[in-house]
């Protein structure tokens, strides 16, 4: 092994502070090495303002940047600077910084939820496209990548499940009703054009949604994306999605009066028609309801109780949970953690931090913690 004789740099009081280390993840290794060995690029971004964590965004994943305490001193060395070279004895190499730390990566949940507040008041309703106020901030899909703590893969789902819009170079939630209407239009014409829901013509489905119903085009094709697949200018629905918003639908009208379980059910099989109503299914709305009984009576009640709509921050989350209902089995619960938790061993420690398990007549149930330790 090479000995080198150490030596502090002239300017190393400048430099101090100026060099941070970030352990990689193995799969962000894996990609890095690959691009070297390939000669391609890799775009890294590090996001976050002033009053909030910073995070790593690759092109498809998000990592929580922490800060973790090394027991040793880590001296990052360079080699003498050429102004300085004859100052030095050949061998020579200069500290410029010392470490105490090293930054770990933490996959993470992108803070998607900055969408509604920065979309909020722009809601895209029928025949809006046309809007133009000049003295309006616009929120771009540029604008939101910089702005949210997120990769492009991950706004681009986003985007798709929020039912955001790009209208003129803007960012826009679609109006439910509107959403719902639409769908509804797009079931009756592909029954009364006798077109195939596997195989659609975009460019007949396109067409008739403008020229009969002046929908949008640009309106049109992006729910077509949000339902389905584009390839060769037909279109695959994709049945569950549509079943489920249609579902949505239905179920958004009973935040505060509960609907019986059956009656949604006869609702939801008859919007969706027959060809579908066998896809009707109260798991595609997880995540979305609670179920309440009435006072001497069996029947069950179904109350719109979205997870979108519940604190990112997860011991509001659970605060609320348990402020709804005290008593929680395993799988009424889960679907209401899924978009806190980057998958399902973190879900766990979120239910083991905030919860407890008692069993009762009805089996194992999870209860709020005397106290959070936040």
């Amino acid at each position: 092994m090479p000995e080198y004789e150490l030596s502090f740099s002239p300017s190393s009081s400048d430099d101090a502070g100026c060099c941070r280390l970030v352990e990689l993840t193995p799969d962000l290794t894996k990609l890095l090495e690959e691009a070297i060995a390939n000669e391609k690029e890799v775009n890294f971004s590090i996001k976050g303002h002033s009053n909030e964590d910073a995070f790593l965004c690759t092109a498809d994943k998000t990592f929580a940047m922490r800060s973790v305490g090394l027991s040793n001193t880590v001296l990052v060395v360079t080699p003498v600077p050429d102004e300085h070279a004859a100052d030095f004895a050949d061998g020579t190499v200069v500290i410029r910084d010392q470490l105490n730390e090293i930054i770990e990566l933490v996959p993470a949940v992108p803070k998607l939820h900055k969408l509604s507040t920065l979309t909020k008041d722009r809601e895209y309703d029928e025949g809006q496209e046309e809007e133009d106020d000049e003295d309006r901030t616009r929120l771009t899909y540029e604008d939101a990548l910089l702005q949210i703590q997120t990769s492009p893969a991950e706004l681009d789902a986003g985007l798709k499940e929020r039912r955001i819009l790009v209208i003129n170079n803007e960012l826009r939630p679609m109006a439910p009703t509107y959403l719902t209407h639409l769908l509804e239009l797009i079931l009756n014409l592909l029954v009364s054009l006798s077109m195939k829901y596997t195989t659609a013509p975009v460019e007949r489905l396109l067409s008739t949604l403008a020229d009969e119903h002046e929908v949008s085009r640009a309106v049109s094709i992006q729910v077509m994306y949000w339902f389905g697949q584009v390839r060769e200018g037909k279109w695959a629905m994709d049945v569950s999605a549509i079943v489920k918003e249609l579902g949505l639908g239905i179920l958004r009208d009973h935040r505060h009066e509960p609907i019986e379980k059956g009656e949604l059910l006869a609702k939801w099989k008859s919007q969706v028609g027959d060809t579908f109503e066998k896809t009707v299914s109260l798991d595609l709305l997880s995540g979305n309801y609670i179920e309440a009984k009435s006072l001497g009576s069996d029947e069950v009640f179904l109350k719109y109780f979205p997870s979108s709509a519940l604190p990112v921050d997860p011991a509001a989350r659970f605060a609320d949970l348990f402020l709804t209902r005290t008593k929680w089995k395993g799988e009424e619960i889960t679907p209401f953690l899924s978009d806190i938790a980057v998958n399902s061993k973190e879900r766990d420690k979120l239910l083991l931090k905030y919860c407890r398990t008692v069993t009762d007549a009805q089996g194992i149930r999870y209860t709020a913690r005397a106290q959070y330790n936040g």
